[in-house]
């Protein structure tokens, strides 16, 4: 029994406790920490159990008052049933001072609530963006976009940028706080967007929002951005691939803010005269493709440049000529030419004179050069498709090896005459000297003896020889021995020497075709002369003057200048003074019938008379002169004609032969006589085939007309 009476006591006990505590007042319910957008409604709730006591409120510990209006208070008042003990604390509408710290007193029985913190939001209002709605910028320079909320917001606000709703987080954002929000107080707060516009930026909508706790949505400004920028330029060409000589239309296009003020159009950088407007013209041609045209245009803000260049097709165009080579036989040689087309002209290699392509594209390798490689070498180009351009280049191979000695035709001479010896010299480099040498010397230049040397400059020879010389030896007085014995023509130069030996033929003093002619004419000449004998006779036996005032005259037909026989009536005369006696101031010539007639040169040497003329008193005739007969069709044209009478001087005409006196022989003819006339100078080399070798060792036509002949 005493086992069960303690649990009982203990029940009842506790019971009792239970009994005692809900008659002691208590907090049914205590208000909470609440947050209130500004303007609206806060409501903070208290329930007190056991209570029927005064009930008042405290705002950051200062009593409200003990009133359900809580006069002074007109935004404030206390709701519920009191009886119930509800003593809900109301603010309407809630301002930014209403934010404190609240508690419900049960000022009776001596009981306090927790604190309730009463927070006020004040939503941000709609940003400010400086410069705004429209912000003008000029393109490629940076600027900053300032936007800035102002106000009591609260908390305070955080300013975010969009772009067609995209955030821009790729941007700089600097926020300031300008000044401390606290209650009552007024701050504000700006964000600044860094950035660099372009010309894709004109007409952009950017967007600044100010968005908090109080406004998670937040507030926008948006504002348009106004480009300023210079031109932004794009040029084409029409048509882009043209063959030259063709034309061609270039447009430059250009948007521009502010509008664009001036067009420049150039071609490789050089102005193009008179182009002002958007449209260029122009013919194309080779240049084009290498020299692109540009367009700059130009606005307040600045300019801007684009260029485009042409395919233009053009033929050939030679750019670099070969260089002409001088190498050392046995070495290499490169020529290199280059020529430029669109599209890339074929090059080839030919030597001068011949078809056969040697090498294809802008070089030619020659290894281990020889003499038979030195000439002229040509590189070429066809034309293009439209027929232009192309063409040929040559330049020249010297191979530098050993002189090259030739010797050249030299004519026959006479005896104790002049002669000339003639070599031709070939070598790269020039040769230092060109020497003639024989039995009793040698002679580089200048004279020795009876010898002299000249040399000239040779004709040009094969493409490649290098430089020619004729070296000219001359003789005067030449003797047997030049013409039994050689003479050498030798040269040197730095690779070595070369040389060749040289003989002189000998030609006879009267040639078989000249002793022919003379030995026909003396004949035709001793038929005429007995004739006129003959003649003479019977005109003396039948004439009544004397034979000695008569005289015959024999005229000999020499020339083909018509020089005709005078008819019967002009052959007679009379004159005692002019008898049958030829008189010559200098008789050299004696007339015997036992011995030849010996002749003389009465010229001392001016005219060599090869015969001798005479003129025989055979009766009376005016102008008693001799014409020598007609040349002899034997001897080749422009022969001198030789006369020998010799052999007819020694026999006695039938009729009286008397000495001459004084008179003198007409030779209408300028070939009746041969001379010969002494070279005051030696002539250059003979080259030409037509060209007699010795010119100065012709017989010229004599200066004098007449020569006096002695009997």
């Amino acid at each position: 029994t005493l086992r069960m009476l303690v649990p009982t006591l203990l029940v009842l006990f506790f019971l009792f406790l239970r009994g005692r505590a809900g008659l002691l007042p208590h907090f049914l319910q205590q208000p909470e920490d609440l947050v209130v957008l500004l303007g609206d409604e806060a409501r903070l709730p208290c329930a007190l159990g056991a209570y029927w006591g005064l009930v008042q409120w405290t705002k950051d510990g200062l009593a409200l008052g003990g009133e359900r209006d809580l006069p002074g208070w007109s935004r404030y008042w206390i709701s519920g049933n009191a009886a119930g003990g509800q003593h809900d604390l109301h603010i309407r509408p809630v301002e930014l001072e209403d934010q404190a710290s609240y508690e419900c007193q049960a000022t009776q029985a001596g009981l306090r609530s927790r604190p309730a913190q009463l927070h006020v939001l004040v939503p941000p209002e709609a940003p400010q963006v400086l410069g705004g709605p429209s912000v003008s910028l000029v393109a490629g320079i940076p600027a900053n976009l300032t936007c800035r909320s102002r106000g009591d917001a609260h908390p305070t606000p955080e300013l975010l940028w969009f772009r067609d709703g995209v955030q821009l987080d790729g941007a700089t954002f600097h926020q300031t706080l300008l000044k401390e929000g606290t209650t009552g107080s007024t701050g504000s707060v700006e964000s600044i967007l860094s950035l660099t516009p372009s010309s894709h930026d004109d007409g952009a909508t950017l967007v600044c929002r100010a968005r908090s706790q109080a406004l998670p949505v937040g507030k926008d400004t948006a504002i348009t951005l106004s480009l300023q920028y210079p031109p932004v330029v794009t040029l084409s060409a029409e048509p882009q691939r043209v063959q030259e000589g063709e034309k061609v239309t270039f447009l430059c296009q250009a948007t521009a803010q502010p509008p664009v003020t001036g067009y420049r159009w150039a071609k490789g950088g050089s102005p193009v005269l008179g182009a002002r407007g958007p449209m260029l013209e122009v013919v194309a041609d080779a240049s084009f493709l290498t020299e692109p045209v540009s367009c700059e245009v130009s606005n307040a803000v600045g300019s801007a440049n684009r260029s485009t260049a042409l395919d233009v097709q053009f033929g050939p165009i030679l750019q670099s000529k070969p260089k002409p080579l001088s190498v050392d036989v046995g070495e290499d040689a490169s020529f290199s030419c280059v020529w430029r087309g669109n599209p890339l002209p074929r090059v080839t290699w030919t030597r001068r004179g011949e078809a056969q392509v040697m090498a294809s594209g802008p070089t030619l390798r020659l290894p281990a050069v020889g003499l038979e490689d030195a000439g002229d070498y040509v590189c070429r180009a066809e034309p293009g498709l439209s027929g232009l351009g192309g063409g040929a280049a040559e330049a020249r191979l010297t191979v530098n090896a050993p002189p090259v000695v030739t010797a050249l035709h030299s004519a026959p001479a006479f005896l104790r005459g002049p002669a000339r010896l003639q070599c031709l010299v070939f070598a790269s480099p020039a040769p230092e000297a060109v020497v003639w040498s024989w039995d009793e010397g040698f002679l580089t230049a200048g004279s020795r003896g009876r010898f002299l040397v000249e040399t000239f400059p040779a004709p040009e020879g094969r493409g490649g020889q290098g430089p020619g010389l004729i070296s000219v030896l001359h003789i005067s007085g030449t003797q047997e021995s030049d013409f039994s014995r050689g003479f050498n023509c030798s040269a040197r130069n730095r690779l070595g020497e070369g040389g060749t030996l040289v003989t002189l033929g000998r030609r006879d003093l009267l040639p078989t075709v000249r002793i022919v002619a003379g030995a026909a004419a003396v004949a035709m000449t001793l038929l005429m002369v007995i004739t006129g004998v003959a003649l003479c006779c019977w005109h003396h036996n039948k004439a009544s003057a004397s034979f000695s005032k008569q005289k015959n005259l024999v005229r000999i037909q020499g020339s083909s200048d018509g020089s005709s026989s005078r008819g019967p009536e002009e052959e007679t005369g009379s004159g005692e003074d002019q008898g049958p006696i030829m008189h010559t101031d200098h008789s050299d010539l004696v007339l015997d019938e036992e011995r030849a007639l010996e002749t003389k040169d009465p010229t001392n040497g001016y005219y060599k008379v090869r015969g001798v003329s005479v003129s025989l008193s055979l009766g009376e005739a005016p102008g008693g002169g001799l014409f020598p007969p007609p040349s002899s069709p034997l001897g080749p044209p422009g022969t001198p004609a030789f006369y020998d009478f010799n052999p007819h001087l020694g026999m006695v005409p039938p009729c009286r032969l008397y000495r001459a006196r004084a008179g003198y022989l007409t030779t209408p003819h300028p070939r009746a006589f041969t001379s010969y006339i002494k070279p005051t100078s030696f002539g250059p080399p003979d080259l030409g085939p037509s060209t007699p070798p010795f010119p100065y060792a012709a017989f010229p036509t004599p200066s004098h007309p007449r020569l006096q002949t002695h009997v």
